[in-house]
């Protein structure tokens, strides 16, 4: 990446910005979707024991997404506000910001550390470990444990490679990981069979590979902020405003694991194992079809918070409009699919023709409305983008914890078909989320794009 990339984010065309921070971004969302699944291809493949320690894996996963969560703590909050600061031409306090989110996310790596080593064993059997399955989940969470600061370093750090619009370098950083992961998880796991153990062993030093090159490149001379000694002691008054920013997206990871435990429970009591495969299907679709979305925020985000700090409305609109616009005709794309194709995706996992029906008739009542979701991606993460912890939290809570959950126990006793009640709650919970972050954005953006003016104008 050239030196003028910080420059273009205040003055380069924003469609090719665009696309040039997102292609990257979208490539490295799928491909760590693909690294969490090569571990599960693997040991679903040891002779005799597969099944078994593949069903383990499983249990383990609500763990995993908890420690992943804590990385969007620091980073997912601090990279945005450093490049806010950027933008306002304070690389200084952009620079702490880095310094105290690299120490926040070392802290928490050793505290899950210590947590996960202790309690681990404790936290699976409350999560479903069976007798038969417990000794897997342990083994494996045994380990990956102990790799905690690694994944935090790589997932939360990672981002402040790419707020300074160094994509593709960020890029690269999940890359080297994931290519270490396929290249090492049959080596250890067959080569020299150790099964579980192996898979998580090599999971943890392909996240350490991935953590070594981040923080190379953030104390590199090709990096405009970079981690230095002085800005290492956390201040509060810097630190705390990330910390605020990042529990939107914490609560948004962290509580996946809730909302698949609470549609399992009401569709294994309503329609049985059935009903439950389909829903795995339509999780699995709904995270894999996301991401290209997510990739687009992430390739808008630097540009609309450099340009906030440089108090560029006019910049900060039209990136806004195109990422809306982008985000809309994706979704609009991937409604289309659902509604009149669903077998395309139900294809992708299953070829049992009672399940296939089945996840066919619920993939268009689940993904009904997601010609919508677009425009709640889109308002959603540029509020994020703006510093603005306060909605960012709300929204996060408002979709998932106050809406969501409550309709999949609710709607069931409204319909005589529970099970098509419990699989609309989905499309209501969106409905009523993105009717609701839209009016709010509405409502915000044009205050924001007007102080900026005002600002800008009684500064010059």
């Amino acid at each position: 990446m050239n030196n003028n990339t910080t420059a273009d984010l205040g003055s380069g065309s924003i469609g090719k910005l665009l696309f040039r921070l997102a292609l990257p971004a979208i490539t490295a969302q799928i491909v760590n979707v693909l690294y969490n699944m090569v571990d599960r291809m693997y040991i679903g493949h040891i002779p005799e024991v597969g099944a078994t320690a593949l069903t383990g894996m499983g249990v383990c996963l609500p763990l995993i997404v908890v420690i992943s969560a804590f990385g969007a703590l620091s980073g997912m909050g601090g990279a945005p506000r450093a490049a806010i600061k950027m933008g306002q031409q304070d690389n200084e306090e952009a620079e702490r910001i880095l310094g105290n989110c690299t120490t926040g996310t070392v802290l928490f790596g050793i505290i899950l550390t210590v947590v996960f080593r202790l309690f681990s064993d404790d936290l699976l059997m409350v999560f479903g470990a069976s007798e038969n399955t417990f000794p897997y989940a342990s083994a494996y969470m045994h380990i990956y444990s102990c790799g905690t600061l690694f994944v935090l370093i790589s997932l939360g750090l990672n981002s402040f490679i790419s707020t300074q619009g160094f994509a593709t370098v960020s890029m690269l950083s999940t890359l080297i990981g994931a290519v270490s992961n396929i290249i090492l998880d049959p080596i250890l796991i067959f080569g020299l069979n150790m099964g579980v153990e192996g898979a998580a062993l090599a999971t943890i030093i392909s996240q350490a590979f991935s953590a070594i090159w981040i923080l190379h490149f953030l104390s590199g001379r090709k990096t405009k902020l970079k981690i230095r000694k002085k800005n290492l002691h956390i201040h509060l008054k810097t630190y705390l405003p990330c910390m605020a920013l990042g529990l939107s997206p914490f609560i948004m990871q962290s509580t996946e694991s809730l909302i698949s435990i609470c549609f399992n429970t009401s569709l294994l009591k309503y329609g049985g194992d059935v009903a439950v495969g389909s829903m795995t299907i339509l999780s699995s679709v709904m995270q894999f079809s996301m991401l290209p979305l997510q990739g687009l925020t992430q390739g808008a985000q630097p540009i609309i918070s450099y340009n906030y700090g440089a108090k560029n409305a006019d910049r900060i609109r039209d990136t806004f409009f195109l990422l809306l616009k982008s985000c809309l005709l994706y979704s609009s794309l991937l409604w289309a699919i659902a509604i009149f194709a669903p077998q395309v995706f139900v294809a992708i996992f299953t070829s049992d023709p009672a399940l296939t029906a089945y996840a066919k008739w619920s993939m268009r009542i689940y993904m009904s409305m997601s010609l919508i979701f677009g425009a709640q991606i889109a308002c959603q993460q540029t509020f994020l983008a703006l510093g603005n912890a306060k909605t960012s939290l709300f929204l996060a809570i408002l979709r998932k914890i106050i809406l969501l959950v409550p309709l999949i126990f609710i709607l069931p006793h409204c319909f005589a078909d529970k099970v098509m009640a419990v699989f609309l709650a989905e499309p209501v919970a969106d409905t009523l989320a993105v009717a609701t972050t839209v009016t709010m954005f509405a409502i915000q953006f044009r205050q924001v794009l007007k102080e900026l003016r005002t600002s800008r104008e009684a500064s010059t």
